[in-house]
């Protein structure tokens, strides 16, 4: 992997759009099994529930996090589907050996300061590790997992397995490296994205 020198040309790539999912799981519910894992580990105090209860709480909440990062990596490989055809119709790009990995890379590590921004808005504190691991979970499965395809330490530990998955996808094709210099996009729920096509419609 090299870091790829274009100079101070800016290209605008397609936007990334997020669609909803419906995995039913609340922000409420996201905050209890964060609160049981502080209790077991002695962090906070117990609230009297029983520690199988809260273990149980705990993997729950693990499986459920893991769906919502499958979805978000959904959106994302579509996104880096699309940055690929656009990037193999640009001649001035030809030399760049821009690759799936080019376009994981700088969503995942160096996103331009508007994603950035628009993602604290919406409460994300920590957008690299989201995106790697929703990247690094759809290098591995075409589909949502079920609980029972999943162990309980895959499902503790989840975090790591799917850092360590991003890792290996990285590593899996030689590719330039890019930048939010060069390389610019804009971050859309997909509502959003919606009512901006239906205004352009209706002033054409």
């Amino acid at each position: 992997m090299s870091t790829v020198n274009l100079g101070d040309r800016v290209w605008e790539l397609p936007p990334l759009i997020l669609h909803p999912f419906n995995e039913r799981v609340s922000p409420n519910s996201l905050l209890e099994n964060s609160r049981a894992a502080l209790m077991l580990s002695g962090l906070i105090p117990s609230d009297g529930s029983d520690p199988d209860v809260l273990h149980r709480r705990i993997l729950a909440g693990r499986f459920g996090e893991i769906r919502m990062l499958f979805y978000v990596g959904k959106d994302v490989f579509r996104w880096i589907d699309q940055c690929v055809e656009w990037a193999a119709r640009e001649c001035s790009l030809a030399a760049a050996s821009l690759g799936r990995q080019s376009f994981a890379g700088l969503v995942a590590s160096n996103p331009p300061n508007a994603v950035k921004e628009k993602l604290a808005g919406w409460g994300v504190a920590d957008p690299v590790s989201i995106f790697s691991r929703a990247i690094g979970l759809n290098a591995i499965f075409a589909e949502p997992p079920e609980s029972g395809c999943l162990s309980e330490e895959f499902l503790r530990n989840y975090h790591r397995y799917a850092n360590e998955l991003f890792r290996c996808y990285m590593s899996a094709g030689s590719h330039g490296e890019i930048s939010p210099a060069n390389f610019r996009f804009n971050l859309y729920a997909s509502g959003e994205y919606s009512r901006i096509l239906e205004t352009q419609w209706s002033e054409d």
